[in-house]
Order: C-alpha cells, then structure tokens, then sequence
C-alpha cells in the first residue's frame, strides 16, 4: 500500500501544478530554486541556502523528500493529521487552533502509531517536585522558572499546573508588565514528561483537560508581556509554549526540536498554533516530520527567536542533592 506522501519535482512538472486539494496525503514540493506557489503543500523543499519563506533550504533536496516518505511511511495517521491541522490551523481564530490540536492529539492517542511506540520506549519512574514552577515578583516585573533541573524540566501535569497559576496572574495583574520565562538547570524544557506518556485512560477527558488547563492559550492572553529566555535543548513543548511569547531570546547552543510525529502524535502543547504565527505552517510541518534539530542561529534566520545573546538573570541552581541529570 502506498503511503499518504506525493512528492512533486516543480522543475519537471511545470504543466500539471500541484492538486487542487492535498486530501489524505502529505504533498512536498521541491525545486532547485524557490518560486512563488500556492498555499497546496505541506512542505516545499530547494537547495538554495537561507531561501525565503515557506521553503526550506537543504544541501540535497531529494535526500530530505527521502527522509520525509520514510518517516510518513512509518507514522500515516500522525503525519497527515500533522498536515491537515496545520491547513485547518490558518483560517482559524488563535483559540480555535488550539482545540483544534488537541482533539487530534486525543483520537492520535488512541491510534496503533502511538501504541506501538509506547509499548516499544523503555519504561521511565515519575521524579516530580514539589515545586516544578518558581515564582519572583520585583516591582512589575513577574519571574516564572521551571524547576525540575534533574529531568531537564521535563513538562509533567504538575508543571502544567503550576504554570497556568503563574500566567494567570501574569493575565489579571494589570501592574505586571513583564513575565520573564526561565527554565533552570541544563536546558529551558525537554518536552512532555515521558513518564506520563500512555497513562491517561480516557482521551476525551484528556482532551477536556488540555483545553481546560492550557498555558498555551494564557500565553496567547499575555504574549506581549512575556520575554521567553532559552537555554539548552527546547524539545516539544519546550518551544511550543515559548514561541507564544512575544520576545524569544536563545543562548547560542541553544537547539529546538519537535519529535511528536515520531511517537505516533502531534504536537499537543499548542505548536501548531505557536510556530505557523513564527514561521508559516510549511516549516512547522517540515520541523515536525523531520524531528530535525534547528540550532539558535537558524532560529533566528526564520524568526522562531528573536535574539540569541547569553541568558542572564536566571535563579540560583537547585540544591547539589537534587541536581542531576539523567
């Protein structure tokens, strides 16, 4: 059977053009030289370096549409449902994209992609804290640090927890004009605690949950206020949240990556409502079913940040005894 995955060489195939509609499948686009197209593909691939949005610049095109089949052949259901919200996401209010994603997250939960990856990751053991989110209020400037240093602030439901108390004041307090987003330790956040993943029972109570107790959506409510400050990996929803903000400063080193589609999911922290604002749809998906690894300065390029520069103004290091790294 064929894989959901049509790749169109837009030298060869002047004539025909793209589809008048991508349906099931996620359509790639590639070109020696980019060129103005319609709003058709998923993915638009050239071998110009630093292109201009929404293609994407890689030494050898045809070897990265390879990579793309192969990663769709392995996970269908993710990578067209990755597509489809996406398409969806760009006539949608900010709101709506979010439960959007998180609805297709929930029916990906329950999918044979997700299944087969879980049953296939090594099992991990919970280490939560007692305190996952810090807070530091100076003057009307509000400081909001993720503190589980020990898994690189992996993102657990009691992180999500706590950072939807601190944004909510970020949202009511008028006299707050800056919220400076830290994550302490050797990177800002590594994603999704794994060792969550796989043990909600019930997706459609998962799904009332992520838009119930969203940070994505507060961000939304507070963006103008919020400095995200990156450091170290910014895995999954460790970039998904940040580029709500509206100012991105990385640290060079910094590397950002979106692994979801890979698991058999999407990304389900509000990435793709976050990063199409930043980049445009196009290079979402493409970071998204690649899982490649974006350094801070082709963030920059692409604008998923906004400076790079050393990060400055971080708390103090978690104790010695709880610091640790796995």
């Amino acid at each position: 059977m064929e894989p959901p995955f049509r790749l169109l060489d837009l030298d060869l195939d002047r004539g025909t053009g793209p589809p008048s509609s991508p349906g099931h499948a996620v359509l790639v686009g590639l070109a020696a030289r980019p060129r103005p197209v319609g709003g058709e593909f998923d993915v638009l691939l050239t071998a110009v370096p630093d292109p201009p949005r929404p293609w994407v610049g890689c030494p050898d095109p045809y070897a990265t549409a390879r990579l793309l089949r192969e990663n769709v052949t392995r996970q269908p259901a993710a990578s067209v449902t990755l597509a489809q919200v996406l398409r969806m996401g760009a006539a949608l209010p900010a709101g709506d994209r979010l439960v959007v994603e998180s609805l297709a997250y929930s029916a990906l939960q329950g999918g044979a992609g997700f299944r087969h990856w879980l049953a296939a990751a090594r099992p991990r053991i919970p280490r939560p804290a007692a305190e996952p989110v810090r807070l530091h209020r100076d003057g009307d400037r509000l400081t909001v640090t993720l503190d589980r240093p020990w898994v690189r602030n992996a993102f657990d439901a009691a992180t999500r927890d706590a950072l939807c108390e601190a944004l909510e004041v970020a949202v009511a307090d008028p006299s707050i004009t800056r919220v400076d987003l830290h994550g302490n330790g050797p990177a800002f956040c590594s994603g999704g605690d794994l060792a969550e993943f796989g043990t909600s029972r019930d997706s459609a109570a998962a799904h009332l949950v992520r838009v119930g107790r969203s940070p994505a959506a507060l961000l939304q409510r507070c963006a103008a206020k919020v400095t995200a400050h990156l450091h170290g990996a910014c895995v999954g929803a460790g970039i998904e949240l940040a580029a709500f903000a509206g100012r991105v400063r990385a640290a060079p080193g910094t590397t950002v990556r979106l692994p979801e589609t890979g698991m058999g999911l999407i990304p389900g922290a509000g990435g793709t409502a976050s990063l199409p604002f930043r980049i445009g749809r196009e290079r979402t998906a493409y970071l998204a079913l690649t899982g490649t690894p974006l350094g801070a300065v082709e963030a920059l390029a692409w604008g998923l940040v906004d400076e790079i520069g050393e990060i400055g103004g971080r708390t103090p290091p978690a104790r010695p005894a709880e610091f640790r790294v796995t």
